[in-house]
């Protein structure tokens, strides 16, 4: 069994009940969802938008492949509504976004997927929630815990 780490985000909608839905989707379909963080609001990141985020972040455990997991994620994001990733290379509001962050120890770099993900540790908003519920873990490349991290991320916003 692998530890696979999604971060998951909504912006349309009823936020909340599009998380629930999503993990209850990943629970049925992928794995076994064995923590959940809180909920957080974040402003959109990457463009602008009159609607705030809801995101989150889950572990899974499951012995599905990364490309399978990135496969079924794909299908539930289509299955809830989301029908673009971005507009002419623009990101745009959705109604739900399921990113596959680590999957174990595996680095992986493909045309389809990159793992660890290359953005997670310059988002809070996937930082916090992954930092709430794998603090101790620690990432494959950077070899420094995503609590540490997080904390480094919050040291860089404050010099700004």
């Amino acid at each position: 069994m692998a530890k696979v780490y999604l971060g998951l985000g909504t912006n349309m909608g009823n936020k909340e009940a599009n998380l629930r839905i999503a993990v209850q989707l990943i629970n049925e379909r992928i794995g076994k969802v064995t923590s959940l963080s809180s909920f957080y609001e974040t402003a959109p990141w990457g463009f602008v938008s009159e609607n705030s985020f809801l995101n989150a972040a889950a572990c899974v455990e499951t012995q599905r492949t990364p490309e399978e997991v990135l496969h079924l994620t794909q299908t539930i994001e289509k299955e809830l509504g989301r029908t673009l990733k971005s507009k002419n290379g623009v990101y745009c509001d959705r109604i739900i976004d399921i990113d596959l962050l680590m999957y174990g120890e595996v680095t992986l770099q493909s045309p389809e997927l990159t793992l660890p993900h290359p953005l997670m540790t310059e988002r809070e908003f996937v930082l916090e929630p992954l930092a709430e519920i794998a603090g101790n873990v620690v990432h494959p490349v950077l070899k420094q815990t995503i609590g540490e991290l997080y904390t480094l991320y919050k040291a860089m916003l404050k010099e700004e």
